[in-house]
């Protein structure tokens, strides 16, 4: 179970259960969640495609091309029932997963006055009545009306997978691998029908026994028909839910350093390497804990570009922003890799229990600076 709240009413209200007991020979993992978000990132589709300003969202200096903080920022208000289920294939290391999702996702345009609620406007954290990226793309028509007011996302899945991990916290050695598809039938109350293949491979080699790792990880998804919406682009299918969410890319989930769902098209490619030294080994309160460190390279882009109507964007521009060019905003561009490298300290109890902070750093000014992230378990 977990609920957090954070500034201005985010909020995370989870409550999840697994169990290998309740479904004879099958692993069963239930998530039910409401995550409503006040400012969700929003940085347009196609990763280098779109252009990010941080002149327009740096609030710390005096200058004439700041917008606001939040101008690349939506709300994004989502309810998840998720039910994933696990089960061996003979007695090898291979499995086959299925699943079953209801999600309802409602974005809309900033809420400014909640976030100014109590400041005084002559108050440097003040939000100015702009339009956001968000409302630009919904203008412009990128974003159609039917599709900005959220809907209902029914997906079912299926796939395989393979472990042969020593430990599932942190392994030193083995293989997790799995691939599947998921469909999202529009009978089922979806804008569309659509369905989506994704591949992730993962594989550990130790370097020294019971100390030194390097692990990697690498993925890949593709729209295989239909429409999405653009609110489920962001979505990283994977057979068994670990946390409270799986988007992106960009962000603590997969690409460490870079501005949280910068990279979003119809298919991505994203990969992770690490090496992991447990640097320090003592025991406390009878139990056995050590002190660890990561070394990391994240890397990830878009394969696949969302078709993106540049013609209509430029017309958007001319007819209510005047004076605004569309390079500001799209490139044109094909999408090439971003990559941040960081570390991470970890604080482990009896090989199974990770307290994780991880650091990253955007390697091109386009995706941001540096991010850091505190949370449970190691990334993969």
């Amino acid at each position: 179970m977990e609920a957090s709240t954070f500034t201005k009413g985010s909020s995370i209200l989870r409550v999840m259960y697994d169990s290998d007991y309740l479904l004879k020979g099958i692993r069963y993992a239930v998530d039910l969640s409401y995550m409503p978000d006040f400012a969700f990132d929003f940085y347009g589709f196609n990763g280098f495609g779109s252009v990010y300003n941080s002149d327009w969202t740096n609030d710390k200096q005096d200058s004439p091309l700041y917008r606001s903080r939040l101008f690349y920022a939506m709300k994004r208000h989502l309810f998840r029932f998720k039910n994933d289920f696990i089960g061996n294939i003979g007695e090898s290391n291979w499995h086959w997963n299925a699943g079953l999702s209801i999600q309802q996702f409602k974005p809309g345009k900033l809420d400014v006055a909640k976030f100014n609620k109590g400041k005084d406007p002559d108050d440097p954290k003040y939000l100015k009545e702009v339009p956001t990226l968000f409302e630009y793309y919904t203008g412009a028509g990128i974003i159609s009306e039917e599709e900005a007011d959220g809907g209902w996302i029914t997906g079912v899945k299926g796939g395989i997978s393979f472990d042969s991990r020593d430990q599932r916290a942190c392994p030193m050695k083995g293989i997790w691998a799995e691939t599947g598809i998921e469909v999202v039938p529009e009978f089922l109350g979806s804008e569309s029908t659509f369905g989506k293949f994704y591949l992730t491979w993962r594989q550990y080699f130790t370097l020294r026994e019971n100390d030194l790792s390097f692990a990697y990880r690498l993925g890949y998804q593709q729209t295989l028909f239909g429409d999405v919406p653009f609110y489920y682009q962001g979505q990283i299918i994977v057979s068994e839910l670990r946390g409270s969410s799986s988007e992106g890319l960009g962000g603590g989930k997969n690409i460490r350093g870079i501005l949280r769902n910068r990279v979003v098209g119809d298919g991505i490619a994203y990969a992770n390497a690490e090496l992991r030294w447990k640097m320090v080994r003592f025991r406390f309160i009878n139990q056995n804990f050590y002190i660890g460190t990561n070394y990391f390279v994240d890397a990830g882009m878009v394969t696949d570009e969302i078709e993106v109507n540049r013609t209509a964007f430029s017309s958007y521009l001319l007819t209510h922003h005047p004076g605004e060019q569309i390079g500001d905003y799209l490139t044109g561009d094909k999408d090439t890799p971003h990559v941040t490298a960081g570390i991470g300290l970890k604080l482990v109890m009896n090989e199974n229990f990770v307290m994780s902070a991880d650091i990253g750093k955007a390697l091109k000014e386009q995706d941001g600076n540096m991010e850091f992230y505190i949370g449970l378990n190691y990334l993969f």
